[in-house]
């Protein structure tokens, strides 16, 4: 093989004026791929980044730019419904002030989703929690069990799922259930044959095409989406997935998690963003007007309540966007929950300016996330927040992966989407904001109680060059790209 490659070599360097060819091949790569990745108009900062390290790895670099870059998706054509909502009235529980108003419009503006109400809304903790609450409102279907998930696993906790799932099926409940194809890529359609020989429907979003080498693979553009709806009246969402990974019944090291359970008009905005992505999955275009119309009207409630959806098909960015809306919102506190904090330079400068502004500023994040790159980018952040008065701090028994905001004694933002590029940008993410000050002290009482398992970061911690600082400076050159 060696003599092989060397002889190769030595062909290939007979060829005279190789070196000029080999230039040239090399400037003209760099000026076609570079116009590529610059017309795409991304962040200057995330452009540059790829721009230097594609031109480091010649023609290697087309491939990982095809399979990793980031992509737009064409789906807008299944909102033209959503545009009405950009002249519905605000409920009342919107109107409190000027800034609340703003805030309600702007995500309005940004999702073409409206305003709406809950009448009851329940913070689950942990997947043992939460799975109890799925299973009991599964049992008691009778139309329709809508899911969507990023990761489904075949283990126990999946096969408890889907046997419920069949049940209801065999009953004449119409189960459809969207399945990410890379997150769930693991669970072999045998797992879910019993579903669809009870008549349930599976479908995988985004699969991977490969082989159709005219068309770029969907690899990066995810649904990280946790979605339930039942009967069009039951609703979950958050940062569970189903699989053993986050069931601390059966695993002591299970991620600590959070999620949501919710019932009321906002159930309709759920059921939309599920339509929407079944429909654009299965290319049936019809779907999303005929589950609407199925779905109850009139539900009630008195919890203010925003659904925020966030994509690759949308360069509104809106749960960043309202992220960075909310803490600039806020005059007294801000708490933030996240397991995977890599920020951009406006969620960087609200932040910190929140605390130099004298507010009661808490980051909540794991000691060590289960990917070490971005634990590292995340701590590369620490000394601005810390000299800002941002107060950090560590979870450490199990793998922290709520996604949660507090803003001071009444908003509220939980959903899939992490405090970091990939979730802002790269995949389908979906996240709730409530304003009601019951909820937001739950919430406040929740991270309180997981501060006491959270040792507090300062600033003058020990930092090695070669084991911390020097790490986390490489990983955060990175984070435009994680």
């Amino acid at each position: 093989m060696l003599d092989l490659l060397q002889q190769a070599w030595q062909t290939l360097a007979s060829i005279p004026h190789i070196r000029l060819y080999l230039a040239l091949g090399w400037l003209g790569y760099l000026l076609w791929l570079g116009s590529w990745i610059v017309l795409q108009k991304r962040e200057p900062v995330a452009t540059l980044s790829w721009l230097l390290g594609l031109a480091v790895l010649p023609y290697v670099g087309f491939l990982v730019y095809y399979v990793f870059g980031p992509q737009k998706i064409k789906r807008q054509r299944l909102r033209r419904g959503r545009t009405r909502a950009s002249h519905a009235d605000l409920p009342e529980g919107f109107r409190p002030t000027p800034v609340a108003v703003e805030l309600a419009k702007l995500g309005q503006a940004s999702t073409g989703l409206a305003p709406t109400t809950c009448r009851d809304v329940r913070l689950l903790v942990d997947g043992g929690q939460t799975y109890d609450a799925l299973l009991e409102a599964i049992a008691g279907a009778g139309h329709h069990v809508h899911l969507e998930y990023y990761i489904y696993y075949p283990d126990r906790t999946g096969t408890l799922v889907r046997d419920a799932l069949v049940e209801r099926a065999r009953a004449g409940v119409k189960v459809r259930l969207l399945l990410d194809a890379v997150g769930s890529g693991n669970a072999p359609r045998r797992f879910f044959q019993p579903l669809l020989d009870a008549g349930g429907e599976l479908c995988w979003f985004h699969p991977m095409r490969f082989g159709r080498f005219w068309k770029r693979p969907w690899l990066n553009m995810r649904t990280h989406r946790k979605i339930v709806v039942v009967d069009g009246r039951i609703a979950f969402t958050g940062g569970i997935n189903i699989t053993d990974d986050e069931n601390e019944r059966l695993r002591p090291d299970a991620y600590r998690d959070l999620h949501l359970r919710i019932e009321g008009d906002a159930v309709r905005s759920l059921q939309r963003v599920f339509a929407e992505d079944w429909a654009y999955a299965t290319g049936s275009r019809d779907f999303v007007a005929e589950v609407v119309r199925a779905t109850p009207v009139a539900q009630g409630g008195d919890i203010p309540t925003l659904a925020l959806t966030s994509g690759p098909d949308s360069s509104w960015e809106a749960i960043h966007r309202m992220h960075v809306a909310a803490i600039h919102e806020a005059r007294r506190r801000v708490w933030l929950v996240t397991p995977y904090f890599v920020p951009g330079e406006a969620a960087m400068m609200a932040l910190t300016s929140a605390a130099l502004g004298g507010l009661d500023v808490r980051l909540l994040v794991p000691k060590m996330s289960d990917s070490r790159l971005v634990t590292y980018a995340a701590r590369s952040y620490f000394d601005d927040l810390l000299a800002a008065g941002v107060k950090v701090y560590e979870y450490g028994p199990r793998m922290l992966h709520s996604k949660a905001l507090l803003v001071d004694d009444e908003l509220v933002m939980v959903g899939s989407a992490n405090f970091d590029h990939r979730s802002f940008r790269l995949n389908f993410e979906l996240t709730m904001l409530f304003r009601d000050s019951a909820l937001a002290a739950q919430m406040a009482a929740l991270i309180e109680a997981e501060l006491s398992h959270a040792p507090r970061v300062h600033d003058d911690r020990a930092r090695s060059l070669w084991r911390y600082r020097l790490p986390e400076a490489l990983a955060r050159l990175m984070s435009p790209l994680l």
